[in-house]
């Protein structure tokens, strides 16, 4: 049976090759992303490299709750690997259409949604897994402000703590979702020059398929079987000062629960 596959923000210059990468090792791949043409020109390029990919493509606005509800609704069959790597770093505070700080909604709560929404497909495929793309870049999480209402919005401060906050968030689904025999873990894929990296001034001296090297090796080896919760940089794991407090992290999740209103959601 074809696994399949979500990686989300794939036409990005690390989503590109984490897509690429996972359709070479057989999988169904569905490709996500906001914008439909640059959709169609990353799935082009990759079949043109290697015709035989499974590859599909999905618009969706990962900012927002109803889309991603609506990309759920509309899936069938299980899902074996979630990779949650789309992620934004706006140099101006802007709010989705939710009213909700962009840099938040997309970089946590889209890939608290995704995780959400998508959970029952995952326990359909049995071991299924979920990578977050996270950083080593990571730091200045506040909870009382965490879409930037009473700080001065800076999108570098605002990355860090969106990546700090994936960390987070992968250790307490990681605990809810391992009766499920679902994996839950997150990574830095490297330093990559990206529009993410530019938007905040960097470039980076790796290559994309450096870069998707820990993602997908997380999505797909099996000597990872069975370990969930875990903080990974260049293929292997290392300790998340983040994770060690625990009710913070439980603190964070609920706000996010809170905002989406997921009475069902248990911790």
């Amino acid at each position: 049976m074809t696994r399949t596959a979500i990686v989300t923000g794939a036409y990005g210059a690390i989503g590109q090759a984490i897509a690429e990468g996972m359709a070479n090792k057989g999988f169904h791949v569905v490709m996500v992303g906001r914008d439909p043409a640059m959709l169609e020109k990353t799935r082009d390029q990759l079949l043109k490299k290697n015709p035989a990919s499974s590859l599909e493509i999905k618009a969706v606005d990962l900012s927002l709750q109803q889309e991603i509800l609506t990309f759920s609704q509309q899936w069938k069959g299980p899902l074996h690997v979630l990779v949650n790597n789309a992620a934004t770093a706006p140099k101006k505070r802007t709010e989705n259409a939710e009213g909700i700080e962009m840099q938040f909604a997309q970089n946590v709560l889209g890939y608290f949604r995704m995780t959400h929404y998508f959970l029952p497909f995952m326990k359909e495929a049995g071991d299924a897994r979920i990578v977050n793309v996270a950083s080593y870049y990571a730091g200045s999480l506040d909870l009382s402000d965490l879409e930037f209402k009473r700080r001065k919005y800076d999108n570098d401060t605002a990355y860090r703590q969106s990546k700090q906050a994936n960390r987070m968030l992968t250790a307490v689904f990681a605990e809810q979702l391992k009766p499920y025999g679902i994996s839950v873990n997150a990574c830095h894929p490297g330093d990559v020059n990206s529009k993410i990296s530019n938007s905040m001034g960097f470039g980076g001296h790796e290559t994309p398929e450096e870069g998707a090297a820990t993602p997908i090796w997380l999505a797909t080896s099996p000597e990872l079987q069975g370990i969930t919760g875990g903080y990974f940089e260049h293929l292997r794991q290392v300790a998340c000062p983040f994770t060690k407090d625990r009710e913070k992290c439980l603190e964070l999740f609920r706000i996010c629960n809170g905002i989406q209103k997921f009475e069902d959601l248990e911790i």
